[in-house]
């Protein structure tokens, strides 16, 4: 398991931004599922994000360390991702194994969502993506998965004064 994977196994939900209708940027969470290496939520059509998803597919996911757990707090782990979105047809087979892992993280929560009508599954496909592990320790994210952690190269001019 590389340091990438090993940051993200134990999140159980990710921080979601979109662009409302005005082109404001909106942040909120979701309960997540990884599957095939796309990231799922389960969303009511009537929260704020679900309706930014539909009208924009663009989005970041963000994944960010616990304050209490960090060393440092200028230093606090973290990893975003670009993505596209779409909403997954509920007779497709990705939306039956995707309810399934749900099921099984939070069976009583969810077996009463999944019977409401205004909820949809939404897929995340990273295109870009970036991580902090700490000083000095800043990497994009890139790979046939987006799961691997690529250097950035110095550009020379630093962090001068």
């Amino acid at each position: 398991m590389n340091k990438l994977e090993e940051f993200l196994k134990n999140f159980k939900s990710l921080i979601i931004s979109s662009l409302d209708e005005n082109s404001f940027p909106f942040t909120s969470y979701a309960v997540f599922v990884k599957y095939e290496n796309k990231y799922y939520v389960y969303l009511s059509d009537i929260a704020n994000h679900a309706q930014n998803l539909k009208n924009n597919p663009k989005a970041s996911i963000f994944f960010a360390q616990d304050e209490k757990d960090c060393e440092k707090i200028f230093a606090r782990k973290r990893v975003v991702y670009q993505v596209d979105t779409k909403i997954i047809d509920k007779s497709s087979d990705t939306y039956k194994n995707v309810i399934d892992i749900f099921m099984q993280k939070e069976p009583n929560t969810f077996s009463m969502l999944v019977n409401m009508s205004d909820f949809n599954l939404y897929e995340f496909t990273p295109f870009f993506g970036q991580a902090v592990f700490g000083f000095g320790a800043a990497y994009d994210i890139g790979g046939e998965n987006f799961n691997e952690l690529i250097e950035r190269k110095s550009t020379g001019k630093g962090h001068g004064k």
